[in-house]
């Protein structure tokens, strides 16, 4: 029998993801974190990324683009609070290019520092949901 660890992910508007996995890997500020059943006590953030799901008793993972937020995580329950949370099959490309060229445009024309700060943040997303859709277009279980 496969061990697994509970993982719940949420965001303001909804669950996006509830169930057991056998391994988690988050999008952590200092670089991936892979979660474990039984994994010790952990608090942290998380940046916009994807979250890989491994899917017990399927060659797969579930991949989830998340735009932050925190990540805590016990020895049978790992939970994060998501700014932002959506399957990545369900991201829109082509919104995220625009969104990806707009963000390049401001900050082309050097606004003002709100301007480039906002600019900067939304590069950031849509750069990261590219990666999400990248990401499962070209996913592998090993």
């Amino acid at each position: 029998m496969v061990m697994t660890v509970r993982v719940d992910i949420v965001s303001a508007e909804n669950e996006i993801f509830s169930g057991h996995v056998e391994l988690a890997v988050f999008p952590g500020e200092s670089g991936e974190l892979g979660i474990l059943p039984r994994h010790t006590p952990l608090l942290t953030r998380v940046k916009a990324g994807t979250v890989r799901l491994k899917i017990p008793d399927e060659n797969r993972f579930e991949l989830i683009y998340v735009s932050g937020g925190m990540l805590e995580v016990q020895p049978h329950l790992v939970t994060v609070l998501a700014d932002t949370a959506v399957r990545a099959a369900d991201l829109d490309e082509a919104k995220a290019l625009e969104a990806k060229r707009r963000a390049e445009d401001a900050l082309a024309k050097h606004a003002s520092e709100m301007d480039l700060a906002t600019a900067e943040a939304e590069l950031v997303q849509a750069i990261a949901q590219l990666q999400a859709i990248n990401k499962m277009r070209n996913v592998v279980v090993h």
